[in-house]
């Protein structure tokens, strides 16, 4: 399992570690909602990874319940993984660690290390050598740097078991949770100030049919003017929206692919209780 503040890069690192894009990046923080298992196959050794979202201070329902799932993934984790931005504080970080509550082995992972100085990275491993947080190891998931050397230390510490999935599959969610997610990846990087983090993403079709697969989705936002600002002038801004993620599903999933947008304002949907059950937020 896979722990950090929202800035670590944590999706990076998951789609580094399995050599596919399977959880949707942004430069923004807290881009991360649910909780994403992916499913490594190598000879006698399956890893199941999990990606969670950025630990936070819950400000709304939707926060609790991130953050609930996080809390879930720290009590049933085989192994740890602590991840820290290169260029973030390393104290700041510290201290979340430590309150962080984990019977399981845990790896320090420090992350972005193409960005900070040798000088640097040698200060933060004396920090957390002192607090005994070993092993330490440094990686940059972007540039796919010292991504085996983890793998292989990750599997030192695994317990012995069968195989809890079959060894062609990648995830255990549906397609139908991937093409929302990469709809809203396309929110975060096309879109700013407070749009993406009051947005969200509901399949509400999705047929395959003989030449390509329809697909309708909803846009939900929380205000009548955020809705204006993802149409956009003329409907500007959610055609480039929908091209852009039309094309990544269709690589996604490798057939044609037929996408229909529609913008719903759901006023404080990230409060309600009704609302983040309908769109996902268990």
């Amino acid at each position: 399992n896979i722990f950090g503040k929202p800035n670590a890069g944590k999706s990076t690192l998951l789609n580094a570690l399995l050599g596919e894009k399977l959880a949707i990046t942004s430069p923004k923080v807290q881009t991360t909602r649910h909780r994403i298992l992916g499913i490594l196959n190598r000879a006698e050794v399956q890893i199941i990874f999990s990606d969670t979202p950025g630990i936070i201070k819950p400000e709304y329902k939707l926060h609790e319940k991130m953050m609930q799932v996080v809390k879930f993934a720290l009590e049933d984790a085989d192994v740890a993984l602590f991840l820290m931005d290169a260029t973030d504080s390393p104290e700041k970080n510290r201290e979340l660690f430590s309150s962080l509550k984990v019977k399981s082995s845990k790896i320090l992972v420090i992350n972005k290390t193409d960005l900070v100085s040798r000088e640097k990275l040698q200060e933060i491993n004396r920090l957390f050598q002192e607090q005994k947080l070993e092993p330490i190891i440094e990686v940059s998931a972007l540039k796919n740097e010292n991504i085996e050397a983890l793998i292989e230390k990750i599997i030192t510490l695994l317990p012995q078991c069968p195989p809890y999935y079959p060894e062609d599959m990648l995830t255990e969610k549906p397609v139908r949770f991937f093409v929302g997610e990469l709809i809203r990846e396309k929110i975060f990087n096309l879109y700013h100030k407070e749009i993406p983090y009051h947005t969200t993403v509901l399949v509400t079709q999705f047929e395959e049919k003989n030449t390509l697969t329809k697909i309708a989705a909803d846009i939900i936002v929380q205000r009548e003017t955020q809705k204006g600002i993802i149409l956009g002038e003329k409907g500007k801004a959610i055609k480039e929206l929908g091209s852009l993620a039309r094309l990544d599903i269709e690589n996604f999933i490798g057939r044609k692919v037929f996408l229909e947008l529609h913008v719903k304002v759901r006023d404080r949907w990230r409060d309600k209780d009704i609302f983040l059950k309908e769109y996902g937020y268990n």
